[in-house]
């Protein structure tokens, strides 16, 4: 469990990484390369200590702690190694008390999911593969669909295929309309940014969205996908 103990010292941490910050700016220059890796290291240790906690409060927190590092830009692979680690909880690593699964947050794996695309790397693109190959949530499925169109690379096709094989394991006894616009997001985006459009599997895709039992609306953003690939090409 994660001990008040142990957060209070992570805290008493923090402060003293903030209050580097704050003497940095007060004196108007720029952090040392010392200083700038004590704040980094300071604020990745909270951040293993709070998402490798079993509460799920505590992952809040630290997914927190890494929306604001990724917004400064920060590129760490060891975020994305954490971010990896956290989406596979409750599905590859699980962990139990007293034979009940006390780690299976879905809602956590999703938002850890969405950081993975916000993170942008090949390495982040990678670790999507990964956790796709072991989820079965649908809401954590749109996110990892999404998470590749934000990403965008799609070398050899690889991008676009696992997204239909997603869509067919997935998606095969009862269609899901949010997956389904995802994808069509998705494809869209990853055709427009490698400047290609037209993969016969990412096409045949999107006729299944037209003529399966989706919703209207659904079938129409597919029909408009189509018309948009077939005009840019």
């Amino acid at each position: 469990m994660f001990s008040f103990k142990r957060l209070s010292v992570l805290l008493i941490m923090a402060v003293f990484a903030v209050s580097i910050v704050a003497a940095q700016n007060n004196s108007k220059r720029e952090m040392s390369v010392e200083e700038s890796y004590l704040q980094e290291s300071i604020e990745m240790m909270i951040i293993r200590e709070t998402i490798r906690s079993n509460s799920r409060d505590s992952k809040i927190i630290g997914l927190g702690y890494i929306s604001e590092a990724i917004n400064r830009g920060s590129t760490n692979d060891e975020i994305r190694q954490i971010l990896q680690e956290l989406a596979l909880e409750g599905t590859s690593s699980i962990t139990r008390e007293n034979g009940r699964v006390v780690n299976n947050y879905p809602d956590i794996r999703r938002q850890a999911v969405k950081y993975l695309g916000q993170l942008g790397t090949e390495e982040a693109k990678s670790s999507l593969l990964t956790i796709c190959q072991v989820e079965s949530e649908p809401m954590v499925l749109q996110e990892v669909i999404k998470s590749l169109g934000e990403i965008g690379t799609n070398e050899n096709n690889e991008t676009i295929e696992l997204i239909v094989w997603i869509v067919k394991k997935f998606d095969n006894t009862k269609p899901d309309n949010l997956l389904a616009i995802a994808t069509i997001e998705a494809i869209e985006k990853i055709s427009k940014n490698n400047n290609v459009g037209f993969n016969s599997h990412a096409i045949q895709l999107l006729l299944r969205f037209t003529e399966g039992p989706y919703a209207k609306s659904v079938q129409e953003r597919a029909k408009q996908s189509i018309a948009g690939l077939r005009s840019n090409n």
